[in-house]
């Protein structure tokens, strides 16, 4: 049962009870006064009215907020007394007036006693502590009374009531029973058994507090377990469950008596450690607890014949005596795991300001992204591509941002954003259409090119409408002379994709004269068979292999292997990111026919372009 909701529920129960005693006390002296026996009624019911006064300063003392475990524990133990002394009471009031059988007062006093007794089931039925010992102070008189009439029918009624002092247990402790049921689903996840997302909020809010007061350090712990969605997706969601129910079950033999661990949802767990005396001491047990908890989970999983693998991504945030929340403290621990998973993932990471800075900037980038095109902040630039005798044969078109406030965010930094975010077919379109500008443009100026190069992301080329994007731009601005000179660059991710669709797409652009280039070729999906099948009229060749000319040697053997597809497959070869002489000179050595880099040009403006265009130009003439 979540305690805090019990504390709050005893709290209403004090009131509740104290209403009861005075209104029924008042009419039990009310009684007494009619059948002139006031004197003991009138001395109880004040002792009455101080308890209740006590009652009500415990009703005040409550402050789930600021009150540790121990402060907690404390009010609940004065609760339990006050209850036990206010049907005390009670007993000892039938004890004193049980004889007054002339004016049959002790009828009366008989049914209070019951009646009594039938609250106490009602009412306490949540707790065995407070039941259980209260039925027997106000039955156990009774039966008594009974049994000391030594007639017949007082022993019956004193069978009797010991069966109603059954039957009023059985009822308690069903109630006690249905109560513990709704609570344990109340806070438990139904999956795994673990405890679930509202329980874990109350308990760390309560924990935070106590941390704050005793000024002692704890830590929690937020696990997503990687790539689980491809597991899910692949073998099914049955097998996708029983894959979490052996997580929890790990989780659980980790945590033991020590740690307390929930699941927030779907492949989310989060776990709060121990409390220690300084914020160095706590941040080594969770270095310590979250690595044996990441290679615990790293374990095979068998599941209906299965072999399973997994790995796990673990925030972790320390707690101290700052003034924060749970939805916080969380939250923290979420930015940590989340900058893990855009990395590396299986790891261990500690939040920290500079993560927040991070994010936060994320964010504000993703806010500004959204209205760089209508704000006129997105612009290209063009990097020269040249043959081998250095002439200007083509160009790729590459995409750059600059906000008045951010500055200039780098294309790596905002294109995996755009992605993100849905905004890449917007931001795509708006690059083809300026870029089918240019190259217009550019036709009138005498600027002839074999290659116009544009790069387009994944999600862009499958993108519903994406064909029906581009034919719209090239009926527009392209005639079909303009468009053999187009290259759509794709990388080697979009054929992990649907081949097939992939193919379809790739067929049609190749019928409206629009070629195909592969960037970053050699470090992807693709394979020999797969490259084979694709109508693919250029190879990139990444410029990571390209920088270690001269340096490695295995490196250069693969540019060897790549450049010699050239032959084999009918394409022309590009070589991206040269930055010497020694690396060109090699290339050429080697066969390949288009190059581009800063040994040559940096990207360009395109004014910039145009006028060294012209330069070359008028100088090779």
């Amino acid at each position: 049962m979540n305690q805090n909701y019990f504390y709050l529920y005893m709290q209403k129960q004090i009131v509740l009870l104290m209403l009861i005693n005075l209104l029924l006390g008042a009419v039990y002296v009310f009684t007494c006064w009619m059948n002139d026996v006031l004197f003991m009624a009138l001395a109880w019911y004040c002792v009455v009215n101080v308890v209740c006064l006590w009652g009500w300063s415990l009703y005040l003392e409550l402050d789930i907020v600021n009150m540790t475990f121990y402060d907690l524990n404390k009010w609940y133990k004065k609760v339990r007394y006050f209850i036990y002394i206010v049907f005390g009471l009670w007993s000892i009031i039938f004890i004193l007036y049980a004889q007054e059988t002339e004016p049959n007062l002790h009828y009366i006093i008989i049914f209070f006693q019951l009646l009594m007794a039938v609250i106490v089931s009602t009412f306490l039925g949540s707790d065995k502590k407070l039941f259980m010992p209260s039925l027997l102070i106000l039955m156990i008189p009774l039966v008594g009374y009974f049994y000391m009439l030594d007639v017949w029918y007082g022993y019956f009624l004193a069978i009797a009531t010991i069966s109603l002092f059954a039957v009023l247990l059985y009822a308690a402790n069903q109630s006690y029973t249905s109560i513990q049921q709704i609570y344990y689903e109340a806070q438990t996840d139904s999956l795994t058994g673990l405890y679930n997302r509202r329980f874990f909020l109350v308990h760390l809010d309560t924990l935070i507090n106590t941390l704050k007061n005793d000024k002692q350090y704890g830590y929690i712990l937020l696990i997503d377990l990687d790539y689980f969605k491809t597991i899910n997706d692949s073998v099914g969601h049955k097998v996708g469950d029983a894959l979490l129910i052996q997580v929890g079950e790990r989780i659980t033999q980790m945590c033991g008596d020590t740690h307390i661990a929930a699941r927030l949802g779907g492949d989310e767990f989060i776990i709060v450690g121990e409390e220690y005396d300084t914020k160095e001491i706590a941040a080594e047990h969770a270095q310590v607890f979250a690595d044996r908890l990441r290679n615990k989970l790293k374990k095979t999983y068998i599941v209906e014949q299965h072999h399973l693998y997994l790995s796990a991504s673990i925030g972790i945030n320390l707690l101290g005596h700052l003034n924060r929340n749970a939805s916080d403290v969380i939250k923290e621990a979420d930015i940590a795991m989340s900058v893990l998973k855009d990395t590396e993932r299986d790891g261990v990471i500690f939040f920290s300001n500079d993560l927040q800075a991070r994010v936060d900037k994320k964010l504000e980038i993703e806010r500004r992204l959204r209205f760089s095109i209508e704000n006129n902040e997105i612009f290209l630039n063009y990097q020269p591509q040249f043959s081998g005798e250095k002439k200007i044969t083509g160009v790729e078109v590459l995409v750059r941002w600059e906000n008045r406030l951010l500055g200039r965010i780098s294309p790596v930094e905002f294109i995996e954003i755009a992605e993100r975010i849905g905004f890449i077919v917007e931001l795509g379109n708006y690059i083809l259409e300026e870029s089918f500008k240019t190259l217009k443009e550019w036709e009138k100026k005498d600027i002839e090119l074999e290659n116009f190069s544009i790069n387009i992301s994944v999600k862009q080329f499958l993108h519903p409408t994406f064909l029906e994007d581009v034919h719209k731009l090239c009926q527009k601005y392209l005639t079909r002379h303009n468009r053999n000179k187009i290259m759509f660059e794709v990388t080697e991710t979009l054929f992990a994709g649907d081949i097939d669709k992939i193919v379809k797409i790739m067929s049609t652009l190749k019928e409206w004269g629009i070629s195909l280039s592969m960037d970053d070729f050699g470090t992807g999906y693709s394979s020999l068979s797969t490259l084979k099948n694709l109508p693919v009229d250029e190879l990139k060749i990444d410029q990571l292999f390209v920088s270690r000319i001269g340096h490695d040697f295995s490196d250069e053997m693969m540019l060897v292997l790549i450049l010699s597809m050239k032959t084999i497959f009918n394409v022309d070869i590009v070589a991206e990111g040269i930055e010497t002489e020694a690396q060109y000179n090699f290339l050429i050595e080697n066969g390949c026919n288009i190059f581009q880099g800063y040994y040559f040009s940096k990207p360009l403006s395109k004014k910039e372009f145009e006028t060294k265009y012209h330069q070359l130009h008028l100088e090779s003439n």
